[in-house]
C-alpha cells in the first residue's frame, strides 16, 4: 500500500461538467444554469460528479488532519490502497494536511456525498445590478436584493422552481434536495 500524501490529490478527478450529472437533476440544473446565463449572471462550476474514491480520500484526510480519527483507525475503501500510518503520528497528520491543502478543503467533506451520485454541484453565481431570471414555469422573477451571489435568498427561491436547492451552510453547494 502507498503512503498517504499530496500525490493522491490528482487521482480520481472530479468532473466540472453538467452533462456528467444524473437525470433528472442534470436536466433541471441545465435549465437553471441556462436561465442564469441568459439573465446575465456569472456562473463558475467547481465540481459536479465526484468519484467515491476521491470523496473518501477528501473526507478521511480531513479527519486525520484535524485529529478526529487516528491514522490507524481510518476506514478503508476497496480499490483505494492507501496507508494512512506513517513512521510517526506527526508525519501521518502532516501528510493528511498536505492532502487537505491540495484538495482546497475548508469544511469537513461529506462522505458519502451527493456529488458521487451525480445529484449535486458546487458552483458560484454572481451578478451586478438587477437579475431578471426566467423561472421554470416561464414567468420572470426580478432579483434586486443583495447580496448578489450564492447566498441570496431570492436566488434560492428561483432555483427551487427548477428543483435545484441550495445548501445554505456550504457556500457553493446546490443539489436535488438541499443536502
Amino acid at each position: 500500500m502507498e503512503l498517504s500524501g499530496p500525490q493522491w490529490v490528482g487521482r480520481y478527478p472530479t468532473s466540472k461538467s453538467i452533462s456528467d450529472l444524473t437525470s433528472p437533476f442534470k436536466e433541471n440544473l441545465q435549465a437553471f444554469y441556462d436561465a442564469l446565463i441568459k439573465a446575465g449572471a456569472t456562473v463558475k462550476i467547481s465540481a459536479t460528479l465526484r468519484p467515491k474514491q476521491r470523496a473518501f480520500l477528501m473526507h478521511t484526510s480531513f479527519d486525520i488532519a484535524k485529529k478526529t480519527i487516528k491514522p490507524q483507525d481510518a476506514p478503508k475503501l476497496e480499490g483505494v490502497d492507501i496507508n494512512w500510518v506513517h513512521a510517526s503520528a506527526d508525519e501521518s497528520v502532516k501528510a493528511a494536511q498536505q492532502m487537505v491543502d491540495g484538495y482546497g478543503i475548508v469544511f469537513r467533506p461529506a462522505y458519502p456525498t451527493k456529488h458521487s451520485t451525480g445529484t449535486a454541484i458546487d458552483m458560484n453565481v454572481s451578478w451586478t445590478g438587477v437579475l431578471k431570471i426566467k423561472l421554470a414555469d416561464g414567468t420572470e422573477k426580478v432579483i434586486s436584493s443583495t447580496p448578489r451571489d450564492n447566498s441570496n435568498h431570492d436566488l434560492h427561491v428561483a432555483a427551487n422552481t427548477y428543483n435545484v436547492h441550495k445548501l445554505v451552510t456550504d457556500a457553493p453547494h446546490w443539489s436535488d434536495n438541499g443536502h
